[in-house]
């Protein structure tokens, strides 16, 4: 089993091999102690890769998508407990931690970034919850062509041996159908984000656009306004004020009377250049002889 191989049906397997010793015949005790020997086995040759080796197996052609499952990413399996979970972090860390990779701390530390990134997930109760149904769903999907391909062999005739029988071919059959469903919700996450992504742009814009319209509004009509008070104040001094403070009845008024007055003006002068005064009569003096 390579060491990029999905694990999380490696005990299925075992579990498969046990029960058939026993329906063959062997004993509960040599069957478990089977079982058991074959387990510490796989855990022995998963952990016997070197630190340039998980680096490498974290980095292959790929791995942005191989990562997203992050029991993959810990070699660990779905069903282990919190404390398996904490230890093989642990373990894997340590592996591909940078201070232990002087001499390709770069490639170090990304492969200790997706190590961490993936312990976190499976800390958060509902992201775990989200990988395991992926894990379940490809599974089922598996199983759910396994029957298909039966029902038709049965049907044609044959016999119903599907390839999938094989534990080894059906552990590769879900670990592929898991990263394709993984892959596909990223997929689809991406374009969900790009999609946000967008509508927020095209808001910001249409917010933009609005402030500089308004803008825009405001110091027209500021510069509407000045205009008409410097066009009030050009025609108050041409005019002397009184076409712009007056009505055209009041400013016609004003001119009859003004003409009126002036009549009433000359008249005065008239009677006045007209009125005489009695003179006294000169007094002439008398000439005596």
């Amino acid at each position: 089993m390579r060491a990029e191989d999905f694990y999380f049906v490696k005990r299925r397997d075992i579990r498969w091999r046990h029960s058939s010793k026993m329906a063959a015949g062997g004993s509960g005790e040599d069957a478990f102690q089977t079982f058991y020997t074959e387990v510490k086995q796989i855990e022995k040759r998963d952990s016997v890769l070197t630190s340039k080796q998980q680096i490498d197996r974290l980095l292959r052609p790929g791995a942005s998508y191989f990562n997203l499952n992050p029991f993959e990413v810990l070699q660990i399996d779905p069903e282990a407990t919190d404390e398996e979970l904490k230890k093989r972090f642990r373990q894997l860390s340590i592996l591909v931690h940078p201070d232990k990779n002087q001499d390709d701390v770069d490639r170090a530390q990304q492969a200790f970034e997706a190590v961490d990134k993936a312990y976190k997930m499976l800390l958060e109760p509902d992201q775990k919850k989200k990988a395991l149904d992926v894990i379940h769903a490809g599974k089922e999907y598996v199983e759910h062509m396994m029957s298909q391909k039966k029902k038709q062999l049965k049907k044609d005739g044959k016999p119903i041996d599907v390839e999938e029988d094989d534990p080894e071919a059906f552990r590769q059959a879900v670990y592929k159908q898991t990263m394709k469903l993984f892959a596909e919700l990223e997929i689809k996450r991406k374009e969900r984000e790009a999609k946000d992504m967008h509508e927020r742009k095209r808001q910001r814009e249409e917010e933009i656009e609005t402030q500089e319209r308004a803008k825009r509004e405001r110091e027209w009509q500021k510069n509407f306004e000045v205009r008409q008070l410097s066009d009030s104040s050009d025609v108050c001094v041409k005019l002397r004020v009184s076409s712009c403070v007056f009505s055209p009845q009041e400013t016609r008024d004003g001119r009859v009377d003004s003409w009126r007055n002036f009549q009433a003006k000359g008249k005065t002068k008239k009677e006045k250049k007209n009125r005489t005064f009695l003179k006294p009569p000169k007094v002439k003096m008398e000439q005596r002889e």
